[in-house]
């Protein structure tokens, strides 16, 4: 992984906390990193999902569907509040790469969280998977075709 030493430290501090609780697949510290007024962008829908619960729940959700999840590159902006990440996963028997683009406050909290996922099947298999699990809690998944 690489070093987070162009980031603010307290956005150096909560990607520290978010890469631990990756590896430990136990997101139950995320709520102390996210901004109450949060943004999820998902790569399945054009229109956000804003508040913390949110995107708390849609992050735990997803750690349930993604196998072999694992990060390989970092992306820093200039002004240290900004991280990309690339991952890989499998979903199903899909194999997908993707990018979270965070965006974080001088605090370190997670104001907006967005995902870009390929390939297009990869996508499609992990907008089904979640609208499974999500349907009840989140209007917009109800809309994901079904298996």
């Amino acid at each position: 992984m690489t070093s987070h030493s162009s980031l603010l430290p307290a956005v150096a501090e909560s990607m520290s906390l978010w890469h631990d609780m990756i590896a430990k697949r136990d997101l139950s510290a995320l709520p102390t990193i996210v901004a109450s007024d949060a943004t999820f962008r998902s790569p399945a829908f054009y229109k956000p999902y804003h508040s913390a619960a949110a995107v708390c729940l849609i992050l735990n959700t997803v750690m349930t569907v993604f196998k072999e999840f694992e990060y390989h590159r970092t992306f820093a902006s200039e002004s240290g509040l900004d991280v990309t990440l690339e991952f890989s996963a499998i979903v199903g028997d899909k194999h997908l790469k993707g990018v979270d683009i965070i965006r974080f406050n001088e605090q370190g909290q997670i104001v907006e969280f967005e995902v870009m996922v390929r390939p297009l099947n990869a996508l499609q298999q992990l907008a089904t998977e979640m609208g499974e699990k999500l349907s009840a809690y989140l209007p917009k998944y109800k809309d994901m075709p079904s298996k």
